[in-house]
C-alpha cells in the first residue's frame, strides 16, 4: 500500500495574499461553514496561539470556535478578523456575479 501524507490547506496559504483570497473565497459562498473552516485554516497558517492573544482568546475558545462543530457568535469572529489584521466589507452582490455572454448561431 502506498504512503501518502496528510494534506493541510494550511500549509499552501504561505503569504497574505494567499490567505485573503482565501478567506474573501469563503465569504463569497455565502457558507457560514466555509467562512468557518477557512479562518481557522488561515488561523492554523499564521498560529493559533498568536491569533487567540491577539483576539483576547485561549487556544482552547479558538479551536473549539473554529473547530468542525464549532458556531462562533458574531463578535467572536469580528474578534478572530481584528486579530488577523484584516478587516470585512460588503459590496453589491451583482458584482460578483460573471453574466454568461449567449452564443449567437
Amino acid at each position: 500500500m502506498p504512503r501518502t501524507t496528510r494534506f493541510d490547506a494550511a500549509d499552501y496559504l504561505d503569504s497574505e495574499e494567499r490567505q485573503v483570497a482565501y478567506i474573501t473565497a469563503a465569504l463569497e459562498t455565502g457558507d457560514a461553514n466555509f467562512v468557518r473552516d477557512a479562518l481557522g485554516i488561515v488561523a492554523r497558517a499564521r498560529g493559533m496561539g498568536e491569533i487567540a492573544r491577539n483576539a483576547g482568546l485561549n487556544r482552547e475558545s479558538l479551536y473549539k470556535a473554529l473547530g468542525e462543530t464549532g458556531n462562533p457568535e458574531f463578535s467572536t469572529v469580528m474578534r478572530i478578523v481584528r486579530a488577523m489584521g484584516l478587516t470585512l466589507s460588503a459590496r453589491s452582490a451583482e458584482t460578483t456575479r460573471t453574466t454568461k455572454k449567449r452564443r449567437v448561431a
